[in-house]
């Protein structure tokens, strides 16, 4: 197959790429934005055509929740206009699509996983463009598969492991929020997911990934520190009102991995696996 991936030089897409190597019976096609402007409509579809596009992965999307809720023009145009355009080219040639989306489509008010037939109910601007672009790749490309996911990491960019080393090394007292519960999601692990259901087949409809178990950023924290072995940072349990944000943050955004699972028939590795594997690799 020709397949395309969009945002490259981001965590996931950069990860995607470490794995193409292993995937040689494809071509792939990897591009950011100099190389593909995904907000033209034109652009899109005559790259897709041009390259005879058979499926595609978009790793691309506008993830600064906080600066999302005062740059929500911008916002829209990659997470929800972008998409659609993406799916609606690559329907044409009655190939596939897998957008990436996020725990954010949740205002975190629950108290148990989340499945994927739960009602979407986005409390930031963020998380209000992800889910109208899974609506709007849903109703271009018949093939689309949405997969959310959560607190992703990787050796790649920036992200929450690198700065809580890199503040670990450098500070005496970090505070930390604790009463914010997900799951770490390592990007390896995703493009892994990824890459599985290329090659079995892509599923159209939601499904939800990230690493097994359930922590707070604290805890994360906490794991990150000694896997990096930080031994000088004293880390403190912080409340979410004491380091108020412009953007919502869910309390809870766990998510039930079960329908991926089944679907594929794939282990999920827990997250301090991950991390230990990741943190190994910085």
């Amino acid at each position: 197959m020709n397949i395309l991936i969009t945002g490259c030089n981001g965590q996931l897409g950069n990860e995607m790429q470490l794995l193409e190597r292993e995937y040689p019976q494809h071509q792939w096609f990897n591009t950011d934005v100099q190389e593909l402007d995904i907000t033209s409509q034109l652009h899109v579809e005559q790259f897709v055509a041009q390259h005879q596009i058979d499926g595609i992965v978009n790793c691309a999307a506008y993830t600064a929740v906080d600066k999302a809720e005062e740059n929500k023009e911008l916002c829209t145009t990659l997470n929800t206009v972008a998409p659609s355009y993406l799916a609606s080219a690559v329907e044409k040639r009655g190939g596939w699509l897998v957008q990436i989306s996020t725990d954010y489509v949740f205002n975190g008010k629950s108290f148990k996983p989340y499945v994927e037939t739960d009602t979407p109910c986005p409390d930031s601007v963020y998380g209000s463009t992800k889910l109208a672009g899974e609506l709007g790749v849903s109703k271009f490309c018949k093939r689309s598969m949405i997969i959310r996911t959560a607190w992703l990491y990787s050796t790649f960019g920036n992200n929450f492991v690198k700065t809580m080393i890199r503040l670990g090394k450098e500070k005496s007292e970090l505070g930390v929020i604790f009463d914010q519960i997900g799951t770490p999601t390592y990007a390896r692990d995703l493009a892994r997911v990824i890459m599985t259901a290329i090659e079995k087949g892509i599923q159209p409809g939601v499904f939800h990934f990230s690493n097994e178990g359930v922590i707070s950023w604290y805890d994360f924290t906490k794991a990150i520190h000694r896997l990096a072995g930080i031994t000088t940072c004293h880390v403190r349990p912080l409340h979410t009102s004491e380091y108020p944000t412009p953007a919502h943050r869910p309390h809870y955004s766990v998510l039930d991995k079960t329908k991926l699972k089944t679907a594929y028939g794939i282990e999920v590795p827990y997250w301090e696996d991950s991390l230990a594997e990741c943190i190994a690799k910085l």
